[in-house]
């Protein structure tokens, strides 16, 4: 079903100075030469990504549209191409376009025309067509290792650095970081942009606290049907009693699945996939059979069992996105339950509004680079804060156990109070394509 896309050779950078140019289109953009190393040995840049993700990877393509050269740096030896899919909304649709890579992306996976709402004896509560409330919407279930490969085969060769993990920060007199990694390889940043994920190494030398675990976990899975899989272009969601799951169809042979449960602690890691089948199964074992085939016929390397997490951004409390000349993009900064399904769109957003702001100071706009650090974090905190709240919350009423909840939820609230527009219009994003001007 997917098209797996050429990866340059990434291999470090030599030691000698170099100088790289980057092309956008067919035209050199001299804008983004920068030297590789100093003879003082440690190695000098302009710009340095910390994190090859979907926020790493996309404020890197955005850079390279606006003809500004990075470095990212990834602690895995390969891309972290494991896991399932993530669900795109219109606004993350908004972002692949402006960076030129959406049509490409399109073509490999299937645009999802609704939603269907059913109790977890298989009865349909509601149903929704996503077109009848938004004719601009486009929902598409985007493999996470497809996503990840198409940024990567847009950049130059040699951006990302593979086997390098960071193990400290600091900062000097004159607003410049130096990273310094496992390897003794030691980078002196003009501009460092965090993109290290809810574990973040560069949240913490900022002063964010840990994400605070919201007390329910996820089974999630890839199913693979290799003569076909047999559902309609609809997210299924299936509500129970503390417990519930969905699967939506990803490609002609391809269906993402996960069940969400309440759990009071996080209990031991367990990575077998034969051990989280079963319990995947058990929780679900009077529920319809198509999630239960689904389970089965999942590989082994797409199922996985996480615990939820997010970190609100309390006005006054939360430390600003930017210190200096360093700032946090997607989960770094602001990770969030998947309930509204926003995560992946709120980091692609996070990308392109920060690479807008650098280029213009980069390029000398009105702002100096601190400034529109700030500027950054300050727009996109009235965007990033509600949504982190909202899906919390979501989250947590879709959790509930009680049972008169669940039959107000089941029989009044769903079937007769529920409306898709407003919920959706959190998707609202719109952004120019990304380009050097002349």
């Amino acid at each position: 079903m997917s098209v797996l896309l050429p990866i340059y050779p990434l291999q470090s950078l030599a030691s000698s100075k170099r100088w790289f140019p980057i092309r956008t289109g067919s035209k050199p953009a001299c804008l983004a030469m920068t030297r590789v190393e100093t003879s003082g040995g440690d190695q000098e840049e302009k710009v340095v990504i910390v994190g090859a993700g979907i926020g790493g990877l996309t404020t890197a393509v955005s850079l390279h549209r606006l003809g500004i050269r990075s470095v990212v740096l990834e602690q895995a030896e390969s891309l972290r191409t494991g896991g399932t899919s993530l669900t795109l909304f219109k606004n993350g649709w908004r972002v692949l376009d402006a960076i030129s890579v959406g049509p490409q992306l399109r073509t490999q996976f299937l645009e999802i025309e609704g939603m269907v709402v059913k109790k977890e004896d298989g009865r349909e509560l509601r149903s929704f067509k996503f077109k009848d409330e938004d004719q601009s919407q486009e929902v598409r279930a985007v493999e996470r290792r497809v996503l990840l490969e198409t940024l990567a085969s847009q950049l130059p060769p040699q951006t990302i650095r593979f086997s390098s993990k960071l193990e400290s920060i600091q900062s000097n007199a004159n607003g410049d970081t130096l990273l310094q990694l496992r390897d003794g390889t030691r980078l002196l940043a003009k501009i460092v942009i965090g993109c290290d994920g809810t574990r973040s190494k560069v949240a913490t030398w900022m002063g964010f606290s840990e994400p605070k675990y919201v007390g329910h976990c996820a089974f999630r899975g890839l199913g693979f049907f290799p003569n076909g899989q047999p559902f309609q272009n609809k997210v299924n969601y299936i509500y129970g009693r503390g417990l519930r799951a969905g699967y939506v169809p990803v490609s002609a042979t391809k269906v993402y699945w996960f069940i969400c449960f309440n759990r009071p602690s996080l209990g031991p890691k367990i990575t077998d996939p034969a051990i989280l089948k079963k319990q995947a199964k058990e929780l679900v074992s009077t529920w319809p059979e198509d999630l239960q085939n689904l389970i089965d016929l999942t590989p082994d390397e797409t199922i996985s069992r996480t615990p939820l997490v997010d970190r609100w951004l309390w006005p006054g409390i939360a430390p600003p996105a930017s210190k200096g000349r360093v700032v946090l993009v997607g989960d770094a900064w602001h990770p969030m339950t998947p309930n509204l399904g926003q995560g992946a769109c709120c980091a692609l957003e996070d990308s392109v509004v920060l690479a807008n702001k650098l280029a213009s100071a980069i390029n000398g706009g009105t702002e100096s680079i601190e400034e529109a650090m700030e500027s950054y974090g300050s727009e996109r905190w009235s965007r990033a804060f509600p949504l982190t709240v909202r899906a919390n919350l979501v989250g947590a009423l879709l959790q509930w156990e009680n049972p008169l909840v669940c039959s107000i939820r089941n029989n009044i609230v769903i079937p007769k109070l529920l409306r898709l527009g407003p919920m959706l219009e959190h998707t609202n994003f719109e952004c120019e394509p990304l380009f050097v001007s002349k």
